[in-house]
């Protein structure tokens, strides 16, 4: 035994070194990928946007990154003050664009090209090529003083479209069903359970949508191709863009050359002789070891990042809990050097307890410190319930937002466990006392207990944003009921304060902490324990990803939102679905 226990501690001895050795290593390669360098004369921003981004990142990214165990990513703000400070380095002349397939929202992509413009606007030059181009991809391309296709490549422009999948003829095939009780017309979020096709209300609000994505898109592709819209328009109805020698034809591209080709055209425009090579600049030597640090500066604007659902519990980087966020909000308050708070909000919401605990805490900390909010891809349901905390709410022309209703799902598998001849029997000491149960439909007390929860958190909902936004109730009753609407339609409805990014909500935040200088920090701030460690490295820590990966979007949603039912609170304030603009 003493032999056994001996190999055994032995064996986890050597385990932990393996694993603090390698994350020793990890970060020695991710520091030194990281580390300012010095930038030569005539210096070209390589620029490569075609991977993950985010608002935040996990406290384990650099670790995965380092080890090839992951994706690399991009942190959102982290490009647009990269792109500012090469902006402002004289020895940065250019940038080679690379765009071709961009995973980033809307939201983020239209930050993303401003901050391009204002790298223009310093007499400095944008050069893009791609074998092909997305039509988010081209978006943020035209920003460039040229663009270059591969001459047997292609790209995307056809105009905005929206998929949504229904679920009802299934669930009546094979009985399982989602219960549904819901507020607002314009819920369309649970419409998938209950209906076979759209319905008016919906389509109305996806169309009018998608128009409003696509007028600021299409404008702004015009300006900078000297195009019109109504040109763009055609080329997108008609599909004329489709082959290379018709993107340049018709005057989305300036030439159809090899990758060599674009490397010589890269070095005339820096002055570089042929036979020399480039002298090229990455993002992380911009933003690494404290790069976008102001030495001296000891006020603070603390950054809240609010990424992903909001679920009752305790949360991390990706999800809204109230347990993280509480803390986090704790510590942006009593901190001395932070002056103000920007709450940085991405998700479709959730929770509606969740939702009302971490406003209320919101709240709190806006009677000591200025809170300004600023929305990203997406603020909508429980997201929009947080911002209307905000003491200044900011959002983007293609931010997804409002979607103040309530609904709520059970799932019944009632028809499917007596297709297959199973019969389920209740004994109660009273006649509500099962509750819910998945083998019966909710019916009865139970359902209009539900029906009554919901019309109390709607009611709380709507008087929430009346007091946040100083409207009455009869006015947010006329932009409720469930729809959702862009950052241009939610400025002309009073729902935000200006169109902008972070950076409009930083100024903000610095005008009503009256401070002209600061530093940027971070929350909230999750220290990656040793099982993330030994999660990250493991075997199988990827298989249900990679798995779920390979289904369509619509399909994996739809798997879960029925996964972890039991660990939602019942009332949500929520997008079910998500919207994907093709």
């Amino acid at each position: 035994m003493a032999s056994v226990l001996g190999t055994v501690v032995a064996f986890i001895f050597i385990g932990l070194l393996l694993v603090m050795s390698i994350a020793g290593i990890a970060t020695a390669v991710s520091s030194s990928e990281s580390v300012p360098v010095e930038i030569s004369d005539n210096s070209l921003l390589e620029l490569d946007l075609d991977h993950p981004m985010f608002d935040n990142v996990g406290a384990t990214q650099d670790f995965e990154e380092a080890l090839g165990l992951g994706d690399d990513v991009l942190k959102f703000y982290e490009v647009v003050l990269a792109i500012r400070k090469a902006a402002k380095d004289d020895k940065i002349k250019g940038i080679d664009l690379k765009v071709m397939f961009p995973s980033m929202g809307w939201s983020q992509a239209q930050s993303i090209r401003k901050a391009l413009e204002e790298f223009k606007a310093e007499g400095k030059f944008i050069y893009a090529y791609g074998d092909y181009f997305s039509q988010k991809g081209y978006y943020l391309a035209s920003v460039s003083d040229s663009i270059f296709l591969h001459p047997m490549g292609g790209m995307e422009f056809k105009g905005l479209a929206a998929e949504v999948l229904y679920y009802k003829d299934f669930q009546d095939e094979y009985g399982f069903k989602m219960e549904v009780v819901r507020h607002g017309k314009y819920k369309s979020a649970v419409e998938p359970y209950l209906e076979s096709e759209m319905s008016d209300a919906n389509r109305t609000q996806i169309s009018s949508l998608l128009n409003s994505v696509w007028d600021t898109a299409n404008i702004t592709i015009a300006e900078g191709r000297g195009l019109t819209t109504a040109a763009l328009n055609d080329i997108a109805n008609e599909l004329k863009a489709s082959l290379p020698q018709q993107a340049q034809e018709n005057g989305l591209v300036d030439g159809l050359i090899y990758e060599e080709v674009y490397e010589s055209k890269l070095k005339n425009a820096v002055n570089i002789e042929e036979d020399k090579r480039l002298k090229t600049v990455g993002l992380k030597q911009l933003t690494g070891g404290n790069g976008l640090y102001k030495k001296g500066v000891r006020d603070r604007i603390a950054v809240i990042y609010a990424q992903g659902p909001i679920l009752y519990g305790e949360g991390s980087e990706n999800i809204i809990g109230q347990e993280v966020f509480l803390k986090a909000i704790d510590q942006a308050v009593k901190s001395r050097r932070v002056k103000a708070i920007v709450l940085r909000i991405d998700s479709p919401g959730g929770s509606a307890l969740s939702s009302d605990i971490i406003w209320n805490a919101l709240i709190e900390a806006k009677k000591e410190k200025p809170l300004v909010v600023s929305m990203g891809n997406i603020a909508a349901s429980g997201g929009y319930y947080l911002a209307v905390a905000g003491d200044e709410i900011y959002a983007n022309d293609m931010t997804i937002t409002g979607s103040i209703g309530v609904f709520a799902t059970v799932p019944n598998v009632e028809g499917f466990t007596s297709s297959i001849g199973i019969n389920v029997q209740h004994v109660e000491t009273h006649k509500n006392a099962l509750g819910y149960s998945v083998f019966q439909s909710p019916e009865g007390d139970f359902r209009a207990s539900i029906k009554e929860g919901i019309e109390y958190v709607y009611y709380t909902f709507k008087q929430r944003v009346a007091d946040g936004r100083g409207l009455s109730l009869e006015a947010v009753e006329a932009i409720a009921q469930g729809r959702v609407w862009t950052g241009k339609q939610a400025l002309e409805n009073g729902l935000v304060d200006g169109l902008g990014g972070m950076d409009q909500a930083l100024a903000a935040a610095a005008r009503l902490a009256e401070i002209e200088e600061y530093n940027l920090i971070s929350y909230p701030k999750i220290e990656p324990e040793f099982e993330d460690f030994i999660s990250v490295m493991g075997p199988f820590s990827r298989i249900e990803e990679e798995l779920l990966a390979n289904y369509p979007k619509e399909i994996n949603l739809f798997l879960t939102s029925l996964s972890g039912q039991e660990n939602r609170a019942k009332v949500q304030l929520r997008l079910p679905y998500a919207l994907e603009i093709k």
